[in-house]
């Protein structure tokens, strides 16, 4: 299973996030992702339009430029934000730039979305026609990719290309859906869970393969993850984040034989990648790289 951090964007410092970039070259991870938003949604407090946040290609961009070794990949990109050829001008780019070490993980967007949708004037659609339009814009970027053309859909123009430089990331879809599930089995190259846990991640996976009926598409893990080193620590983490009235919902929470535990039963279920934004303090990537690697 490869490893990888989802770098800290939503910055006005684009140090922080090319130094963590570094920093997990050094510790041996495998790639570096990055969130695609406006501003920080409310699972990543704080939260709201008042706070900074770095766009993803840009950062990607940059971070492989200084650290060639890492593969580096947005998770997720929503459809709704970019025409499909500039998505895949842009996600090509960065596929040169990082020597074919790119992956474009794409989705949909969720209630979360909607208010940046809003203010920065891009349409919201109702949920079944940002599935289709998902689905068409991996077919369009898949075609494009491959040196051919789009022909049109309901959703997706027709695209002649020719896309120069040519460039072939990894497609992925993330999303829990049977919906988009159902998108990834068709037409992606690996699939996307956010925030399982085991028993969760498995029966998606499970499903994943029911759907794509032999097609090879791969699961992957990512959330977030408060990782102490022993139980003590792990109180004092959840102490100071208590003491900031900051939630622990929706984030993996537990020390790092327990987060050992977790990923070995992420990659019975056919995990090929865990993904993982470390909440807490600036060291916690290195007590997840101690939890993890070489081991």
């Amino acid at each position: 299973m490869k490893l990888g951090v989802s770098l800290p964007v939503f910055t006005a410092d684009p140090s922080r996030p090319l130094g963590v970039a570094g920093r997990a070259e050094d510790l041996g991870f495998d790639g570096v992702f990055s969130p695609d938003h406006f501003f920080p949604p409310v699972f990543y407090p704080p939260s709201g339009p008042d706070r900074p946040a770095l766009e993803p290609f840009t950062t990607l961009a940059a971070a492989s430029a200084l650290h060639p070794a890492l593969h580096v990949g947005t998770l997720v990109a929503r459809v709704t934000l970019r025409a499909p050829g500039l998505l895949a001008k842009q996600a090509a780019a960065l596929d040169q730039i990082s020597h074919g070490k790119a992956i474009l993980a794409l989705g949909t967007g969720d209630a979360a979305s909607k208010p940046e949708h809003e203010m920065y004037g891009f349409p919201y659609p109702r949920a079944s026609d940002r599935v289709a339009l998902l689905e068409e814009t991996v077919g369009a970027l898949r075609a494009l990719f491959g040196g051919g053309t789009w022909p049109g859909g309901a959703h997706v123009p027709a695209l002649t290309g020719p896309l120069l430089p040519a460039g072939a990331p990894q497609l992925w879809v993330g999303g829990r859906s049977d919906a988009v599930l159902g998108v990834a089995a068709r037409v992606a190259d690996a699939w996307n869970g956010w925030g399982d846990d085991v028993a969760g991640f498995a029966a998606n996976a499970a499903r994943l393969r029911e759907l794509a009926d032999g097609r090879a598409v791969s699961p992957t893990w990512s959330g977030i993850a408060l990782v102490g080193e022993d139980d003590a620590d792990l109180d004092r983490l959840l102490a100071a984040r208590s003491a900031k009235g900051v939630s622990t919902d929706g984030i993996w929470t537990g020390t790092s034989a327990e987060l050992r535990s977790f990923v070995d039963g992420l990659g019975e279920a056919g995990a090929t990648w865990f993904v993982v934004l470390p909440a807490g303090p600036a060291d916690r990537i290195d007590v997840i790289a101690a939890a993890l690697i070489g081991r």
